[in-house]
């Protein structure tokens, strides 16, 4: 979330002409290829690549003390297909972590919630502070515990996304919350009592984003539950919009640029959408919305080219779709992409 430390010098970039041919440039070089042969190097914005590595470099060390940071992967790649529903999703670690050898803070969380009649996909997201201490703790399992606890009230979820009930969706979505933050806290508590760090919410401050989306194609509510940066983008009519949890905050009101998990928070933001099968979602951290919404329009159309043609892509390609770069851009990055297959 928060800006690391500068890297190496990079050199100044300007826009392609066409990113979509560079794109395909990139991986179709002509000539019969080898079923063994790489993608190469993930394709940039600009003429030049940056100039840190697009690689992993050093990781973190047990010797450290975090068994939890020293565990956790560079890269996480899930997926599923659940009816018409099709999932990819990954999380990676960023080139600034990368640069300093210090843990992906990211999570992501792809699952299934509520009996057969009102079953969801809970697609979660997770961008922990990066001043936190243990915001690659807090990530982690606030997605896990708000995930078990939206289970438990599951039918009533769907009932109140069926009716199109903002207020219940919004009522149960901050029980969850809350009974996760409890949750998080009694654990860490417990365990600070063994080491000379007492727990402090401040250290596991994380941004938190859920998508719930009925496995049954009649239903086409879906909600997006939310505290934090990063979110939703509905890819529609040839265009990226983004979809925020909730109308621009009240004077007095806590900057959402600010909340977190578990502490500097007020309430859950909740909005309603309604799709149309040939609408792309994308839930991310801001790793990668950002780059979507901030002076790069050629980031969102390589991204807009690789997943919104009517092809989904593999799991192996759509790691390296994500891993497009771009200058300046160099938090953790996750994302979520959910497409809908006609019949």
């Amino acid at each position: 979330m928060e800006s690391a430390p500068m890297l190496p010098e990079q050199a100044k970039e300007t826009p392609s002409a066409d990113p979509a041919a560079d794109l395909k440039q990139s991986v179709d070089i002509g000539g019969p290829r080898h079923p063994f042969a790489g993608l190469g190097a993930p394709p940039h914005t600009g003429k030049r690549p940056p100039r840190y590595p697009p690689r992993p470099l050093r990781t973190p060390s047990l010797h450290d003390g975090d068994e939890f940071a020293a565990f956790t992967p560079h890269v996480l790649l899930d997926g599923c297909e659940q009816g018409r529903l099709v999932v990819r999703a990954t999380s990676i670690r960023g080139d600034s972590h990368n640069w300093e050898g210090t843990c992906r803070q990211d999570a992501m969380l792809v699952t299934r919630i509520g009996p057969p009649e009102a079953e969801m996909l809970l697609l979660a997201v997770a961008d922990g502070v990066g001043s936190a201490a243990y915001s690659h703790i807090g990530s982690y399992r606030m997605s896990r515990l708000a995930a078990v606890h939206l289970e438990r009230d599951a039918t009533s979820l769907f009932s109140a996304l069926c009716a199109g009930d903002s207020a219940e969706l919004g009522a149960l979505a901050n029980k969850a919350v809350a009974s996760a933050v409890s949750k998080l806290r009694s654990m860490r508590e417990r365990k600070a009592d063994n080491v000379e760090r007492a727990y402090l919410d401040a250290d596991y401050a994380t941004t938190l984003h859920v998508l719930l989306v009925p496995t049954d194609p009649a239903v086409r509510e879906r909600v997006l539950f939310g505290v934090g940066d990063g979110g939703l983008f509905l890819h529609h009519a040839g265009q990226w919009l983004s979809v925020d949890a909730a109308e621009p905050p009240a004077e007095g009101v806590l900057d959402t640029r600010t909340e977190a998990l578990p502490h500097a928070y007020r309430t859950v933001r909740t909005r309603l959408i309604r799709t149309v099968p040939s609408d792309v979602l994308l839930l991310g951290t801001d790793g990668i919305t950002n780059p979507l919404t901030q002076k790069d329009p050629e980031f969102a159309q390589l991204l807009a080219g690789a997943w919104c043609r009517g092809e989904i892509p593999s799991m192996s390609d759509f790691l390296w779709q994500a891993q497009t770069r771009a200058m300046s851009y160099d938090d953790d990055r996750t994302v979520i992409c959910l497409w809908e297959e006609t019949a």
